[in-house]
Order: C-alpha cells, then sequence, then structure tokens
C-alpha cells in the first residue's frame, strides 16, 4: 500500500540541517511513500511550551493541524517534536484535525520500524558509530530501552541501525545519559548543559567512535559545538542520513 506521508521537518532542521530533511525525503521515497510537503509549516511550537507560552503557541497548534489534515501519517525526523505533538498539543481544543495529527505523527524510525515493517537497508556506512539515544525518543516514545525500565521495550533505534551493512555499533560506557542540551535548558542553565554534553562526548571518545548519530538534531548540535570548541571528538550525523546511504 503507497501512503500519503506528510513531511513534518522542524524548524532548526530547516534551518540549520537542510541535508537531514532531504534524507528523510529520500528514504520515505524509497519505501514506496507519496510525500507531501506543506511548504506553510513552521515550528511546531516546543520551545515556546518549554518557557511558559503554551497558551500562545494554540495558534500553532491549529495551523499545524491544518496542514497536515489529508496525510495518511505525518513523519519527522525529530522525536522531540513528534512527541511534543503526541503529549502536548492536549492543550489545543481536540478538534478533528487536532486528533488525526496527534494519532498519525511519527518519528521516521518509528514509521520505518512500525508501519512499513522494513527488514532491510541496501545501504553501507564501514564506520564505528556511537547511538545517542535523545530523552524525548527514549523516554517519551520508547525508541529504545531504558537503563531503569524492566519490562522489554523493542530497540527500533539499535535494529533499524543494525540493517546498515558494514555499521559497527560501539557499547558506551552510559548508554542513555542526556546530552544536556535540553532546549531552552542550554540557555538557562549554560554550565550545567555544557558539563553533560562534555561527558557524553567523553564518552564515545572513549570508545573510539568515528561517528555520533542519533534521531534528534538538536542534541547533535549541542554536541558539535561543544566538539568543535574543544576541537576534539567524533564527527555527529544524523540517523536519517546514515539510513539514507549518505557518506561523511
Amino acid at each position: 500500500m503507497k501512503y500519503n506521508v506528510g513531511l513534518f521537518i522542524p524548524c532548526y532542521v530547516d534551518q540549520f540541517f537542510p541535508e537531514v530533511g532531504i534524507a528523510t525525503l529520500r528514504l520515505l521515497e524509497k519505501h514506496n511513500c507519496n510525500v507531501i510537503f506543506p511548504e506553510q509549516q513552521t515550528c511546531c511550537g516546543q520551545p515556546m511550551a518549554n518557557t511558559g507560552m503554551e497558551q500562545e503557541g494554540k495558534k500553532i497548534y491549529q495551523q499545524m493541524a491544518e496542514l497536515f489534515k489529508n496525510c495518511d501519517y505525518i513523519v519527522g525526523p525529530s522525536p522531540s517534536c513528534v512527541y511534543h505533538i503526541r503529549k502536548h498539543y492536549d492543550v489545543a481544543e481536540q478538534t478533528e484535525e487536532i486528533k488525526h495529527l496527534r494519532a498519525n505523527c511519527y518519528d521516521l524510525v518509528e514509521f520505518l520500524y512500525d508501519v512499513l515493517k522494513i527488514t532491510q537497508l541496501d545501504v553501507s556506512f564501514p564506520h564505528r558509530v556511537g547511538l545517542h539515544k535523545g530523552c524525548h525518543g527514549l523516554r517519551g516514545m520508547q525508541l529504545d530501552k531504558p537503563s531503569e525500565l524492566q519490562k522489554e521495550v523493542a530497540p527500533k533505534w539499535t535494529t533499524i541501525l543494525h540493517m546498515v551493512n558494514d555499521i559497527e555499533i560501539a557499547d558506551l560506557t552510559r548508554t542513555d545519559e542526556c546530552c544536556g542540551f535540553g532546549g531552552t535548558f542550554a540557555v538557562a542553565e549554560e554550565a550545567i548543559s555544557v558539563k553533560m554534553g562534555k561527558d557524553r562526548v567523553q564518552d564515545h571518545i572513549n570508545n573510539q567512535v568515528e561517528v555520533i548519530t542519533s534521531g534528534d538534531m538538536s542534541c547533535l548540535m549541542h554536541l558539535q559545538g561543544i566538539i568543535k570548541r574543544q576541537k576534539n571528538g567524533p564527527k555527529i550525523m544524523h540517523i536519517a542520513n546514515i539510513l539514507n546511504g549518505d557518506t561523511l
């Protein structure tokens, strides 16, 4: 079955990392999706909600719902933004459009795993990779198993990554520790945020990682800034680029 998929590209990806959006588009098209990109889309409203302006964000929520109302699914390369839509659009009036958006909005990896149910990828990435498991995707959406949970959780991130030929996934010392970005937390608590980020980078260095990947480019942006400033550390690459077969 060919789905009509609305491509949701977070604002920071659109502005700073367009290659992630392009990789997401190509990956969906490779798997027989009819991709629709509403050019009027804006920020999902998460930064406003994080700073106590959730009521002001309602107009954004309503616009997003209207733009994607005719799509079978809405897919974006950001568990953080997708989780915000699912969890926090509850403050808006629950119109049919809002309910449709919340019920059918998926992170890219989740969509590949749960909806398309892919079992192989005809791509190669011959590098040692460290997977940074961002907090919203890990604990909010359970795209992998948090270390504190006793119940079994399908390891969607790692399962999909293992479909890539020639990849080596490193066993990190602290597999699910926060990078310290946290959106506006990085501004309000700069010193703590930087220290947490440095600790995450060092874990990857200690385990001889060549490339740090994640489902959230926001986390990677934070780690990339630290790596550039300390002039030491792996390269960064969004998981969509790896799954699409892009090279470093």
